[in-house]
């Protein structure tokens, strides 16, 4: 168990990338409480998780910790150079950084604990799969360097359901050391943490709840804090009216200047102590809303999916009708052959062709524009400036290319520079605004939710349900899962079984 004595937060703390300030005045202090971080895009969540680790130094404000403090962070992306390691090198490299290097022993003892086969010692860590290279550095870094407090940034990013389950487990049962979490995954966030930070531009609000009822109790605050600047607003509009009558009243009777000073004293005292109220950044994730004429978007029969680069079968489909409109959720243990059914659909979709032959496995409706959202991103031109990269919608002049950007929160300023200097989220919402310019109709997104922050991932949620677009989807969120999907299409052994909801998947996958 961590000592009670471990202390970290901050004080006042500020952070600038040259003028820009990315956060300011934030003051908070981590307690024996596994903590969610919670943010929108672009807040600098990382950037703070960074300066608490040392990684980055503050341009103002100090981190506060206490002496000898052993920190262990997990980053939200695997670090580069350890794919050609082997796996007990890279879990030796976790002893080594505090001072235990001979003390060999205790990987073995972590293996146990978790239990993973000690042959998976010998194996290359590029050779694990992505979900497991993660999980493996966690509980390196929450076992092997014995922290006092542990960071984690995004760590649910690319697992599926049941490495969530079992990080869940490990967070809440098996690894008993206080936390700061971020994470974007609600249902994850109310399972695992007991307390919760919001940055904001107005700061640090922390909460000993949950992340839903904090969120709750936080927008409560914020309509009351709103409801109050309302009714000051409307006080020292009529008091300012006194104030003119006074004035007038006064060139004949002079005694009234002393009302006047003191009803101008009163809104003076209210402008003083005036409630201040936070106005979120507009940001608008809103997708096309083009609809397809026949009933049906797209027809598979005698559809066979196979393994990337090779011919080994994953799913072997007879026959699927999309409905318009129809949301479906793809269900499927890791390796089952989600990403890649949806890969190969997105590469099956020729634009070009007025009508799809009617022997053909894959038969779009003619009517079908088609969008693929790649979890991975790895097309985005992350050299091309944020303007360049609208403009490439057909049809879209400048000037509505920057309004477009500044209506999904992309301030003029930004708009000449690279893509690369964006974050996971930010990149993830350009993807979106690209995809509405085109005036898409029917969807197929690979874990659209994995970068977007909670706003985001509601804005999409209302977008799908609202709109009359078709979407075929993979997510390893739940909460997602459960809102958007109007169908559920679970992989079995290699075929896709129609499920009346997804409770029983997530249920066998938990456990």
């Amino acid at each position: 168990m961590a000592p009670r004595q471990a202390v970290l937060g901050m004080e006042r703390a500020a952070f600038f990338y040259g003028s820009k300030p990315v956060f300011r005045g934030i003051t908070f202090l981590l307690d024996g409480a596994r903590t969610a971080l919670v943010g929108e895009n672009g807040t600098g969540k990382s950037t703070l998780l960074k300066c608490l680790t040392g990684e980055l130094e503050l341009n103002g404000g100090k981190v506060v910790r206490s002496r000898g403090l052993r920190l262990g962070s997990v980053p939200q992306d695997v670090p580069p150079g350890l794919a050609d390691r082997t796996v007990r090198d890279v879990l030796q490299h976790s002893l080594a950084r505090v001072g235990l290097d001979d003390d060999w022993w205790r990987i073995d003892v972590l293996l146990d604990e978790i239990g993973v086969e000690a042959a998976i010692l010998d194996r290359a860590f590029g050779d694990l799969s992505g979900g497991w290279q993660r999980l493996l550095l966690i509980a390196a870094a929450a076992r092997l360097e014995e922290p006092d407090i542990l960071i984690l940034d995004e760590p649910t990013n690319h697992l599926d359901l049941a490495n969530i389950a079992t990080l869940e487990r490990w967070l809440t049962v098996d690894f008993p050391v206080p936390m700061l979490i971020v994470s974007h995954d609600r249902a994850f966030l109310n399972r695992v943490t007991e307390r919760t930070l919001f940055l904001r531009s107005d700061g640090m609000h922390a909460f000993k709840t949950s992340f839903s009822l904090a969120r709750e109790e936080l927008l409560q605050r914020d309509a009351t804090a709103a409801a109050r600047a309302r009714l000051e607003e409307r006080e020292i509009k009529r008091l300012e009216q006194a104030a003119a009558r006074y004035k007038v009243w006064a060139v004949k009777n002079p005694d009234l200047n002393k009302r006047k000073n003191a009803v101008e004293t009163r809104i003076a005292r209210i402008e003083k102590d005036r409630t201040q109220t936070y106005v979120a950044r507009e940001r608008r994730l809103e997708l096309g809303d083009g609809d397809i004429d026949a009933r049906v978007a797209l027809r598979l029969a005698g559809l066979t999916v196979t393994a990337p680069g090779s011919d080994r079968k994953l799913i072997a489909i007879d026959r699927l009708a999309v409905a318009a409109g129809d949301r479906i959720a793809l269900l499927g243990v890791n390796g089952a052959g989600k990403s890649t059914l949806l890969s190969a659909l997105a590469r099956a979709f020729d634009p070009e062709l007025e009508h799809y032959d009617s022997l053909s496995p894959v038969r779009f409706n003619p009517g079908c524009r088609l969008v693929y959202f790649d979890q991975t991103m790895r097309d985005l031109p992350l050299d091309t400036s944020l303007l360049d990269y609208v403009l490439e919608a057909p049809g879209i002049t400048e000037k509505d290319a920057i309004r477009q950007l500044a209506g999904a929160g992309f301030p003029f300023a930004k708009t000449p520079e690279p893509i690369s200097i964006l974050s996971h989220g930010e990149r993830a919402r350009l993807v979106f605004l690209k995809m509405k310019l085109l005036r898409p109709n029917f969807y197929l997104l690979d874990e659209p939710t994995n970068h977007l922050d909670i706003e985001g991932q509601e804005d999409l949620e209302a977008q799908l349900e609202q709109g009359e677009v078709s979407c075929l989807f993979v997510s390893h969120d739940r909460y997602f899962t459960r809102t958007v999907a109007t169908r559920f299409l679970e992989i079995r052994k290699g075929r896709l079984v129609e499920v009346e909801d997804p409770e029983s998947f997530f249920e066998g996958q938990a456990a």
